[in-house]
């Protein structure tokens, strides 16, 4: 079950229909608080906050829900959306970008509803997460008018992201030297792979995460360094060799980065190291 879903393809059947969505995400449809709550917990049917944006224009094109341990949660537990207006996918082509939101909540008290702008690179179906301007994203808590607050701030958060569009074209012209793209893969590196002390257990090497997966990537500016790093640390695939504990070798495969919570948090951290990347090479900031 993931987000980057066969439907959220340029070439036809966009949209996630009801039927999908229950199927790949259950929780979508809670109506009621899991039972671990208390009394003060306002569940939010995500799925009646869908269908009052769906009115507005925003259609689901991909879906994602957490896994649970607890079976009692499976139909509770976190999930995010990914909302697209289709009719401004008319006139796309591949190699374009476009404006997305992203819409997360849970009914076990694991998730509060929050809106976050996206971005979607249409050559790779590699979704990524903006962080833009002074609102990173909107956050709704489980109580009052909560379908007015989730479609005002859907429309907030959507005039940021459309700031992250000039990503595309300012960061394609910079062009980055070799010291600099490795200072962005170790930086990478250290994010995807580090613990909480920032120390490294891995036989892959930071040279890995800029290994272009198709031939139009292997430019050195800093949009596709960015675009090459983004999709190796999430998507996972990455191969090296290391050792067991009796010395033996054994090949070892990446995976790729299925918790939402950690989606959301490298891409974010991969976007801001972007721009801290592009400010020092003299790009405009796209905050402004």
């Amino acid at each position: 079950m993931s987000i980057y879903a066969n439907t959220a393809r340029f070439d036809g059947a966009k949209v996630l229909g009801e039927d999908e969505l229950r199927r790949l995400a259950p929780s979508v449809f809670a109506t009621s608080a899991h039972e671990s709550r208390s009394d003060r917990f306002q569940p939010i049917p995500t799925i009646e906050i869908l269908r009052g944006l769906m009115a507005e224009g925003f259609m689901p094109v991909g879906v994602k829900q957490s896994r649970s341990r607890d079976a009692s949660k499976v139909h509770f537990t976190k999930h995010m959306l990914r909302l697209r207006r289709i009719d401004e996918d008319s006139s796309l082509r591949v190699g374009d970008t476009v404006c997305e939101i992203l819409l997360k909540n849970a009914n076990d008290g694991s998730s509060a509803y929050d809106l976050m702008a996206g971005l979607f690179r249409i050559r790779c179906l590699n979704s990524l997460v903006a962080q833009t301007g002074t609102i990173d994203s909107v956050k709704v808590r489980h109580s009052g008018d909560v379908q007015g607050k989730v479609i005002e701030g859907t429309y907030r958060v959507m005039e940021e992201a459309q700031k992250a569009l000039a990503a595309p074209a300012s960061w394609a012209g910079v062009e980055l030297a070799r010291d600099e793209r490795m200072a962005f893969a170790e930086a990478a590196h250290v994010l995807r792979f580090g613990d909480a002390d920032g120390n490294i257990d891995t036989p892959i090497t930071p040279e890995q995460l800029l290994s272009p997966r198709r031939r139009d990537d292997r430019a050195a500016d800093l949009w596709t360094t960015f675009n090459v790093a983004q999709e190796n640390v999430i998507r996972g695939g990455l191969r090296g060799i290391t050792r067991d504990a009796n010395g033996r070798r054994r090949r070892v495969s990446t995976r790729a980065v299925n918790g939402i919570d950690q989606d959301v948090k490298l891409n974010k951290a991969l976007w801001i190291l972007s721009q801290r990347m592009a400010e020092m090479k003299g790009a405009d900031s796209l905050a402004a």
